[in-house]
């Protein structure tokens, strides 16, 4: 009887990485960067609102909710700047704007 090659198995954190990865575009950078900052802060995200390529990765403007509050229109968010690389390790993260949500922009 022939024995069956052993592969190793996959660790869950290293799965995930892959699902995640910034390596499938724009939506996967996206996903990634909001995965990565919500692990930092104490807040929840509430979208992302812009992607753009970087010489080492992605450069993600991710929407957070700060302070909630009644009524919601008047609820605290703010914009954060995440840098992530190609793998999609965080680099550095920045808020960049902090607005009421009812607020236009100028």
């Amino acid at each position: 009887m022939a024995e069956q090659p052993r592969t190793r198995p996959r660790s869950t954190s290293t799965a995930t990485r892959r699902h995640a990865s910034p390596g499938h575009g724009t939506e996967g950078a996206a996903r990634t960067a909001r995965e990565r900052l919500e692990s930092l802060i104490s807040h929840r995200t509430e979208g992302v609102s812009g992607v753009r390529p970087t010489d080492d990765g992605w450069c993600v403007v991710v929407d957070v909710l700060e302070l909630a509050r009644i009524p919601d229109t008047t609820s605290l968010l703010a914009s954060y700047e995440v840098y992530i690389d190609q793998d999609g390790e965080l680099l550095e993260y920045r808020r960049v704007r902090r607005y009421r949500r009812g607020a236009a922009d100028e």
